[in-house]
């Protein structure tokens, strides 16, 4: 059995796993990411953790094949470094990879946290069963990745699977850095959950699950955001259908918790906006794991590794 640790780095909590071959996690180290004390200090409590982690299973940290972490943001796969850090102030072009793989003589993969996500879902999850699988998260932001062969496909600059700033309604919402009508400002959560709160007031609407629940009880309005981010959300997955033809989508994220209003719905209306030949054939999966961060952030250098 070979085993790998998985960190989970965000601008709240960071984890750190220790995780086998086959998805099982031993044991677990979690803590405040205190970001604004900078990456340096950062990085030192990640080290401690790797240290904390109790190594009885497999005899030891010398017997770990290797190191992964999953981060918010665009990726450098090459350098190791985070192409945009928003969410973690300094991170940005730091050498994160490269200072624990000084530090613990292992090599050491980065990656954005969708595609760990994804990664997991493809390796151990819902899509495991596919050649190619294309993750799709939708919650607070839209996200995505793509995997061949268990193998995340980065592309040139680390943006492969940044989806939520395709295009899906000319002149749309102009959300922070993004395209005006980009997916993540028309159909994300916090979209659904603007648009309604702007139409119903927010007493009505504290989260996108309500907007669903309003429509499916009747609400007019409601069902007009719906059936537009619906359409959006179909006009998305029907654009990357178009694109890479994988062999299925896996869905998540938090939206998905109101997926009995709207998961047929979207189903249909991907289906109507692809190719005849390309119908009812790419299925939407839901996720089936639910720990994807870390144990996707394992599988880094599982995959990585056996690629090399």
């Amino acid at each position: 059995m070979k085993y790998f640790i998985g960190i989970d780095l965000g601008g709240t909590n960071v984890r750190t796993l220790l995780v086998d071959e086959n998805g099982q996690s031993y044991s677990e180290v979690k803590d405040a990411t205190e970001r604004e004390k900078g990456p340096d200090a950062v990085t030192a409590k990640i080290c401690r953790q790797i240290e904390a982690i109790d190594y009885t299973v497999c005899g030891g940290i010398e017997n770990v094949e290797g190191i992964g972490i999953g981060v918010p943001g665009p990726v450098d796969v090459v350098k190791g470094v985070m192409i945009m850090a928003s969410n973690l102030p300094g991170f940005e072009n730091y050498p994160i990879a490269e200072k624990l793989s000084t530090k613990f003589n292992k090599p050491v993969f980065l990656d954005n946290d969708a595609n760990v996500a994804g990664l997991a879902e493809a390796v151990l999850g819902a899509g495991k069963n596919y050649p190619t699988c294309y993750y799709v998260t939708v919650s607070t932001g839209i996200g995505g990745a793509f995997t061949v062969n268990k193998q995340l496909i980065s592309g040139g600059r680390g943006h492969a699977g940044e989806i939520g700033n395709i295009i899906v309604k000319n002149n749309g919402y102009k959300q922070g850095a993004l395209n005006p009508g980009a997916a993540e400002g028309e159909c994300s959560g916090t979209a659904i959950t603007r648009k309604g709160q702007e139409a119903l007031g927010k007493d009505l609407v504290h989260h996108a699950g309500d907007v669903f629940r309003l429509a499916a009880e009747g609400n007019e309005t409601a069902q007009g955001i719906a059936d537009e981010c619906i359409s959006e959300l179909a006009t998305l997955f029907a654009n990357i259908a178009h694109t890479v033809d994988p062999h299925c989508f896996v869905v998540g994220g938090g939206v998905m918790k109101s997926k009995k209003y709207f998961l047929d719905q979207l189903t249909k209306e991907f289906n109507q906006k692809i190719h005849v030949g390309m119908r009812n054939h790419i299925p939407l999966l839901e996720t089936e794991l639910e720990d994807c961060g870390a144990i996707g952030a394992a599988m880094l250098p599982m995959t990585r590794m056996k690629a090399e």
